[in-house]
């Protein structure tokens, strides 16, 4: 253990001689453009003088990270984030089912179009997947629209010109759903969909759960965390960036597997100190009382294996390894529950009937469009309206929402991404102002992550209300990209969920209308991140206090002037790298 403590610090000395040359090297914030020098020369002598326009030039943080892309101590690798790493196309699957002509569903509203949807959805499951085709039309639904097998879309003519309407919602439908940490919150304020994608037997286990008030955990092994058991355990530690694992025994582990990684933490708590950059304020933080992060501990990562080699007991991954691999956390290969794979949902709107907001925590779940234990599946062109929760991500692996909106009444989470969901991807997304006044009581989030959630992205986004929500639970390795938010929402979270904020969050070119600086700027209260990009903004409404004692070592570049900054979105930007 001594050598392996020896090697670990090390290594971070290195880096950090590494990153403390860079930083030498390359000016702490942009230069000033050419021809300002003049400009305010000119304008003290009393002569008149136009400075040239600024040229965005890279702030140093982006040379930094292209020299160290899969490691750097600030901000995430995310280049392999949604969707199959983050193809651009989904797939075209061949039509099989039309529920107009097909199951003699009603494109007027003036019947339940929900059992017509299901038989469909079922049938092309079945038959091993394929499209079931909603026409133009107004549809009512009185029923969950499920997709519980793999290869199945649901597809509507365009999310102007097919609608679902629902008239129920998931406390009508299910029942009451309790939080298993106690009090009278309704779990229907984070979890659940009136379109639910979730493998058929995880979701049957939940309900059936919900049903019998044994509330569940909800993510990736089962309801008691009891669904899994051990492949192979690493043998040697591999650090965060590696592709590469040496393991005790290859025999059940083939190339295209897909796995989950498991960390157990120790009695020190030095994972969840790790997720936090090892920061030296986190030995002084007391973790040990709070009993909802440390619920969520194992910390479990899905990946999928690209290569074995037997001889030399070595596992090729086919992304970075997010954390360290010590051998005081119990590193281990295990199974997980069957997730869905290579489905969707495109071009529709969903949108219910419309009620008041609910006080906070006590959601009806008039909620949107639900990924759970979802692996490689997609959003597409979908329109939620009149929602107590718009889009929900829960235990979601490699995910993309693209060309969502949220609009209507106002809701709760707009987004959400939780309960160990990873390498995700919303881009394009709109959250439209709310279209009457918040109800007493009610609480706005905006785009959420929390509950150890890792390595998601938001991409190009339009926010007329909400803000980065960063909910506690100790999410780390987040990206907030492209984003225009007027931001006037507010963040939440248990204190016994631990901390807001790990390491490695990055905020990227960001334009607050209404220059609020809460759940935003970073530099004073996230550890190892970084905040690139951002208008200037001050602080106002709710204002946090940073977790740790002590430097956080937090980065702050191109303040006050996102238009100038190149690369103007982050991911993207990593992606070309890739190429």
């Amino acid at each position: 253990m001594a050598t392996e403590s020896t090697e670990f610090n090390r290594r971070r000395l290195l880096r950090g001689a590494i990153g403390a040359a860079a930083a030498a090297a390359l000016p702490a914030t942009l230069a000033l453009p050419a021809g300002t020098a003049t400009a305010v020369t000119a304008a003290t002598t009393g002569t008149t003088a136009t400075p040239p326009h600024p040229h965005p030039q890279p702030p140093s943080l982006w040379a930094e990270f292209k020299r160290n892309p899969q490691a750097h101590p600030h901000i995430p690798y995310i280049g392999r984030a949604g969707y199959r790493g983050g193809v651009t196309a989904f797939p075209r699957r061949r039509v099989v089912a039309d529920i107009v002509k097909d199951y003699g569903a009603l494109p007027d509203g003036s019947a339940d179009a929900a059992p017509a949807i299901n038989r469909a959805l079922q049938d092309a499951g079945r038959r091993g997947g394929g499209t079931v085709f909603v026409p133009p039309g107004t549809y009512r639904i009185d029923d969950i629209i499920r997709i519980g097998h793999n290869n199945v879309v649901l597809r509507g003519a365009g999310s102007g010109r097919t609608t679902l309407h629902a008239t129920r919602s998931l406390t009508d439908l299910i029942g009451p759903y309790g939080s298993r940490y106690g009090g009278d919150k309704s779990s229907w304020s984070w979890a659940g969909g009136l379109i639910w994608l979730c493998p058929s037997a995880r979701w049957e286990s939940l309900t059936d759960a919900i049903k019998a008030k044994a509330w569940p955990f909800e993510g990736w092994t089962g309801n008691r965390r009891d669904e899994w058991h051990t492949l192979t355990p690493l043998t040697v530690m591999a650090h965060q960036g590696d592709r590469t694992v040496t393991v005790q025994d290859t025999r059940h582990l083939h190339p295209g597997d897909r796995v989950l990684l498991q960390l157990a933490d120790d009695t020190d708590h030095t994972l969840l100190r790790h997720m936090v950059g090892d920061l030296p304020g986190a030995s002084a933080y007391t973790w040990s009382d709070k009993t909802k992060l440390t619920s969520y501990v194992p910390y479990e990562w899905p990946c999928r294996i690209t290569a074995v080699d037997p001889r030399r007991h070595r596992v090729t991954l086919d992304r970075p390894l997010p954390l360290d691999t010590r051998p005081s956390w119990s590193p281990q290969l295990t199974t997980h529950i069957t997730p869905l794979t290579e489905s969707g949902v495109e071009s529709l709107t969903l949108e219910m009937t419309e009620t008041p907001q609910s006080p906070h925590l006590t959601d009806k779940g008039y909620n949107g469009v639900a990924l759970q234990c979802a692996w490689d599946c997609w959003v597409d062109d979908v329109h939620v309206r009149h929602v107590d929760n718009g889009f929900l991500l829960v235990a979601a692996k490699a995910c993309t929402l693209r060309r969502t909106r949220v609009s209507g009444r106002g809701s709760h989470h707009p987004y959400a991404c939780r309960e160990g969901s990873h390498d995700n991807l919303v881009e394009d997304f709109t959250i439209d102002q709310r279209t009457v006044p918040a109800p007493a009581g009610t609480q706005l989030h905006g785009i959420n992550v929390e509950g150890l959630s890792s390595y998601n992205v938001w991409s190009r986004g339009q926010m007329a209300m909400g803000t980065f929500d960063t909910h506690r639970g100790l999410p780390f390795a987040n990206v907030r990209t492209d984003i225009t938010v007027t931001n006037d929402g507010a963040h939440g979270g248990d204190a016994s969920a631990g901390p807001l904020y790990g390491a490695r969050f990055t905020h990227w070119n960001i334009t607050v209308t209404n220059h609020r600086a809460g759940c935003i700027k970073l530099d004073e209260i996230a550890p190892y991140s970084a905040t690139v990009g951002i208008s200037e903004v001050s602080e106002f409404g709710q204002t946090d206090k940073p977790d740790f004692t002590g430097p956080l070592h937090t980065r702050l570049e191109s303040y006050g002037r996102p238009e100038s900054l190149t690369p103007r979105n982050l991911y993207e930007a990593q992606r070309a790298l890739r190429r």
